[in-house]
């Protein structure tokens, strides 16, 4: 039979703070690039990454600590960073364009082109993902993780709003 596994779920201040803080700079800077700056857009996305963000990522972060103890060296390191990108795959991306044309009042605009925009950006950032992911779930603490792939996702957040433009 299969072992039960639970796992305690946290919501920490830290990582609401975190969540918000950065989650919003990152779209912030991508809506300045644009010309789409829109308070709704800025208070939409810190409420997002102070709150979806800030529960799912740091707990499936956990999550993944937790099934790969039975791992080691390059068996280890290929599971954490394939799971970490199992996670953020082009369902999560549109998600995320998703969050930005809602809270940009563009609901007439969401459409299931969506998905395509999101795969094609995923599929063109693969390299680049693999590599942060790689050192975000195998070089840095679990303290720190959750911090680090926000940081990391401000950064994309610049390239997923340019995908809405390029794709």
């Amino acid at each position: 039979m299969f072992k039960q596994n639970h796992l305690k779920l946290l919501f920490t201040r830290k990582d609401i703070l975190r969540g918000a803080l950065i989650y919003v700079s990152g779209d912030t800077m991508a809506s300045l690039i644009l010309h789409e700056f829109m308070w709704s857009r800025f208070f939409g996305i810190m409420l997002i990454g102070a709150t979806v963000y800030a529960f799912e990522i740091p707990n499936y972060f956990r999550w993944i600590d937790s099934r790969v103890l039975q791992l080691k060296g390059f068996r280890l390191s290929l599971a954490k960073t394939g799971l970490a990108i199992l996670y953020f795959n082009p369902l999560w991306i549109a998600r995320h364009l998703f969050f930005i044309q809602l809270f940009s009042g563009q609901i007439n605009t969401i459409t299931w082109d969506i998905l395509r925009i999101a795969f094609w950006s995923f599929l063109v950032n693969i390299p680049l993902s693999i590599i942060a992911n790689y050192l975000i779930q195998n070089k840095i603490t679990l303290k720190y993780r959750f911090m680090s792939s926000a940081v990391f996702s401000a950064l994309m957040a610049v390239w997923y709003a340019l995908s809405k433009a390029l794709f």
